[in-house]
């Protein structure tokens, strides 16, 4: 598959929903159709009337007499959205570098805000990592708050804890965590570093001499920066530089992110910056919306929960 060079393009080729149809069905079955349910290559297509009077193109297996269509058991199954909405939708939020925001979804594509809101976060869910690889070489990690401005009326901020970690070169990694103290820091630090990890750059906070184990200690490297902001090779700015795209995110584009979908938002944020050199971003990230569950929207509102870190 050629790669998409502009968002342009990728309105082009998706503007219908049969083009949109073809392009799941190259992805679904890259070696030609197979029934899902006995995998039978002896499989018709057709085309019937839905409920609400559109035509629905469909499959039935010759074999087991089994009918479904391209997005059964996927993401996209139980929505009453066109596909090339959800290929839109999709499009932007890979293009977006610091984020879209659910209003401008609900203006792009003429939906309610429930409906844009809903959507992208199930587009989020899609981009969520399933046990990444442990982070190695040089890493960079730091500590930054969002939200919860101090007013006259609120004494006390209600600030959140994000650590972020990153590897020079590589992946990033942000974390919503209940708080900054050395046992928490210690257990994000374990779940996403790799016994190959060569230096080990913090400033001089006193959580991570406690946080970090005995050979990581060995490994591990401060800058102050009182004094400077990077002494040869020593330094914290690549990872700076991604709570910045963050807060940017944050303050010119969601404007107010709630405790609970917080993490969803990192994970966005993340997937997108460690595919930002990726040709074939929304393709791949297409792929992971056909592989990823449903979110359902009872799921997606309930009450919140602590952050496990």
């Amino acid at each position: 598959m050629r790669k998409h060079k502009s968002i342009f393009e990728i309105v082009a080729k998706f503007n219908t929903e049969e083009r949109c149809i073809k392009h799941l069905e190259r992805i679904r079955w890259p070696r030609g159709l197979r029934c899902i349910r006995c995998k039978s290559k002896q499989v018709m297509t057709f085309h019937a009337e839905g409920k609400t009077g559109k035509d629905r193109h469909l499959y039935e297996c010759i074999e087991c007499r089994y009918q479904y269509s391209v997005t059964a058991g996927t993401i996209f199954h139980d929505s009453h959205l066109s596909l090339w909405k959800w290929f839109m939708t999709t499009a932007l939020l890979c293009e977006a570098k610091k984020g879209i925001s659910a209003c401008q979804i609900q203006r792009t594509i003429g939906v309610s805000y429930k409906t844009a809101w809903y959507l992208c976060h199930r587009i989020r869910k899609a981009m969520q990592e399933v046990a990444p690889e442990p982070l190695g070489g040089t890493v960079e990690i730091d500590e930054t708050y969002v939200g919860g401005k101090k007013r006259r009326w609120r004494p006390s901020s209600d600030k959140k804890v994000v650590i972020g970690i990153r590897q020079r070169n590589g992946d990033l990694r942000l974390i919503h965590a209940r708080d900054a103290k050395s046992n928490t820091v210690r257990r994000i630090i374990e779940a996403n570093l790799g016994s190959h990890v060569e230096v080990i750059m913090t400033d001089e906070s006193a959580i991570y001499p406690f946080a970090l184990n005995k050979m990581q200690s060995q490994k591990h490297r401060t800058i102050n920066h009182t004094r400077q902001y990077a002494h040869g090779d020593v330094h914290t700015n690549t990872v700076e530089s991604a709570f910045s795209l963050l807060k940017r995110g944050i303050v010119g584009t969601w404007h107010k992110v709630d405790a609970k979908h917080l993490p969803a938002y990192l994970d966005e944020m993340c997937f997108r910056f460690n595919n930002r050199k990726n040709p074939y971003l929304f393709r791949d990230t297409i792929i992971k919306l056909i592989a990823s569950e449903n979110l359902e929207y009872k799921d997606l509102t309930a009450k919140q929960e602590e952050p496990a870190a």
